[in-house]
C-alpha cells in the first residue's frame, strides 16, 4: 500500500493563568449564567504578559514528541492566526527551541480550521516522500487581539496549543489519516476578521481605528455557516473513507461554541455524547482547539484505541475541513489543569 500519515504522538498545553466567568461578568455587563448558556464556556486560560504563541507551541510540541517517544521530526508545521510577529513565521523559532536544527518549518493560516489544514499539509509531505515525520502544531493566543469590552468575543476565546506527530506508515494501520476534505469561501471573509494590520489597511496610509485592531465576528451568520459546512465536510470525509456517519464512534469538532456542536450533532442524527468537548474548561482556542479536545478526550478515556474518529473544523476565510482515522495505541500528554488521567 502507498505511504500514509499516521498519528504517532499527541500533546497539548495551556498557560497556567485561568480566567473564570466571574472575572469577566462584571466588566462585560452580564452574569455568569449568560456566558455559559450562550457559549458553554466556564473558564479559559490566557497567557501572561510577555508570553507569546511560540511559547505555547513549543510546550505542546515537546509533549507530542514525548508521547511518541521520538527525538525529533523532519518538518514542523505551525497552524496559527496569532504569530509572534507578522514577519517572520513562528514555526522556525519553534523548531529551533525544540532542538530540531535546520529542519523545514513554516506556518499555516486558516484560523480555526488551521489544524486540519496543517494535518493535510503534513500528510501530503509524507505521501510525497518529502518527509518521514511531521510535527503538526496548532497554537493561538487570541487574548492578545480581543476587545476587552466585547461580550461576543471576550467570553468565548482562550489561549492554548496542541500538537500531533505524524509518521510515515500504511493506510491500513490504526492512526492513518484518510478521507481528508477541505474547503473555503472567500466571498464571506468579512464574517470573521481583524481589519487592521495587513496590507489592505496599511496601504491606505490612514490612521488606524482602535476597534479595527481587534478580532471581530458576525456571530449569528458564522454560527449558521459553521453548522452547515462542518456537517457537510463530515459527510464527505466519511464517504471518502467508506464509512457511514453512524459508524463513527467519536467526533472531535472545533470547540467554537457548545451550541454549534449540538446543532451539528442534530443535523447528523447522532447523540451529542458522541462528541468530545472541553470548551467549558478552555474556551475557543482557535487552531489549538481540536488537538486540545482530542488530548483531553484520550486522557479521560472518551477516545480509545480502535475508535473510529472524525476531526472537523470551521474558521475564518471562510475555511473548513475534516479528516478521519481509527485511533491508535497513543497516549496523550495533556495540558495541566485539564488532565483526567
Amino acid at each position: 500500500m502507498g505511504r500514509a500519515a499516521v498519528v504517532a504522538g499527541l500533546g497539548a498545553w495551556v498557560p497556567p493563568r485561568v480566567v473564570t466567568n466571574g472575572e469577566l461578568a462584571a466588566r462585560l455587563g452580564v452574569d455568569e449564567d449568560w456566558i455559559v448558556t450562550r457559549t458553554g464556556v466556564r473558564q479559559r486560560h490566557v497567557i501572561a504578559p510577555g508570553e507569546a504563541t511560540s511559547d505555547l507551541a513549543v510546550e505542546a510540541g515537546r509533549r507530542a514528541l514525548a508521547s511518541a517517544g521520538a527525538a525529533g521530526a523532519d518538518v514542523v508545521v505551525v497552524a496559527t492566526s496569532t504569530p509572534d510577529r507578522p514577519c517572520p513565521a513562528t514555526a522556525p523559532e519553534v523548531a529551533s527551541r525544540l532542538g530540531l536544527g535546520g529542519v523545514p518549518a513554516f506556518d499555516v493560516a486558516a484560523v480555526c480550521a488551521g489544524f486540519v489544514y496543517a494535518l493535510a499539509t503534513g500528510a501530503g509531505l509524507i505521501a510525497a516522500g518529502t518527509a518521514s515525520s511531521v510535527l503538526v502544531i496548532g497554537a493561538d493566543t487570541f487574548s492578545t487581539i480581543l476587545d476587552p469590552d466585547d461580550r461576543t468575543t471576550r467570553a468565548v476565546f482562550g489561549d492554548g496549543a496542541g500538537a500531533v506527530l505524524l509518521r510515515s506508515g500504511t493506510a491500513d494501520e490504526p492512526g492513518a489519516l484518510h478521507g481528508l476534505s477541505l474547503g473555503s469561501d472567500g466571498s464571506r471573509s468579512d464574517l470573521i476578521e481583524v481589519r487592521a494590520g495587513g496590507s489592505r489597511q496599511r496601504s491606505t496610509g490612514l490612521p488606524v481605528k482602535p476597534e479595527d485592531t481587534y478580532f471581530e465576528m458576525q456571530g449569528r451568520a458564522a454560527f449558521a455557516e459553521a453548522v452547515r459546512h462542518m456537517s457537510a465536510s463530515i459527510g464527505r470525509t466519511t464517504a471518502l473513507g467508506g464509512w457511514a456517519t453512524a459508524d463513527v464512534d467519536r467526533f472531535v469538532l472545533h470547540q467554537a461554541n457548545l451550541r454549534i456542536i449540538a446543532a451539528v450533532a442534530t443535523r447528523l442524527g447522532r447523540s451529542v455524547d458522541r462528541f468530545v468537548t472541553n470548551i467549558d474548561r478552555v474556551g475557543n482556542t482557535v487552531a489549538a482547539s481540536i488537538p486540545l479536545a482530542l488530548a483531553d478526550g484520550v486522557a479521560a478515556g472518551a477516545v480509545r484505541p480502535g475508535h473510529r474518529v472524525v476531526l472537523a473544523s470551521f474558521g475564518g476565510g471562510l475555511t473548513w475541513g475534516s479528516v478521519a482515522l481509527v485511533w491508535p495505541e497513543c497516549r496523550a500528554v495533556p495540558p495541566h489543569g485539564t488532565d483526567h488521567s
